[in-house]
């Protein structure tokens, strides 16, 4: 199992996930958060990723405006900088930071829940362990979907079969398949 929260084990990953990793570096950006337990979710890290594949980092902060003033700081000046908040999602506050650094849009999405309880992690652990089980066919099926305009876990609950929300169905998939606890 590859430990989703060193980013390092993207050095020995595909091209992108290297340039993704040289990116996060010379930003400084999990330096930067480490007092937020940043970690690297999403498509990228799991190798399902394409072209317009963003960099999401899911962080922890019962303050988001001590992340904010870190952040802003740092990288108001980058192209695409813009900060929204959402008073109530699944009953948390919740913040996204999204900017543009080279080739990637960056999102940071701050919770005041621990980063391996967050939805985006749990996620893509029942994803990460789904592409080991099923393989190539189904990892190639995955990113033909996502390439049509399919968001990530809509494509793994098409190809699993699972009815209803695609977000919860696919965390209740997990919990029953015994991925995530």
């Amino acid at each position: 199992m590859i430990n989703f929260k060193d980013i390092t084990y993207l050095k020995e990953g595909t091209v992108r996930q290297k340039e993704a990793l040289k990116v996060l570096l010379e930003l400084n950006l999990f330096e930067l958060l480490k007092n937020f337990n940043p970690i690297l979710v999403g498509t990228i890290p799991i190798n399902i990723d394409i072209e317009s594949s963003d960099l999401d980092i899911i962080c922890q902060s019962k303050n988001h405006e001590d992340i904010l003033k870190v952040v802003r700081e740092k990288y108001e000046k980058l192209p695409e900088f813009e900060v929204k908040t959402i008073p109530s999602y699944k009953n948390l506050k919740t913040t996204i930071i999204t900017l543009e650094y080279k080739t990637f849009p960056i999102e940071i999405f701050i919770q005041n829940k621990h980063p391996e309880k967050q939805d985006s992690y749990l996620h893509m652990l029942v994803e990460y362990q789904v592409l080991l089980e099923e393989r190539t066919e189904f990892k190639s099926k995955i990113i033909a979907l996502k390439q049509q305009g399919i968001k990530t876990e809509p494509a793994f609950a098409q190809l699993l079969g699972l009815e209803g929300d695609p977000y919860q169905g696919l965390l209740n998939y997990g919990y029953e398949k015994g991925y995530i606890s």
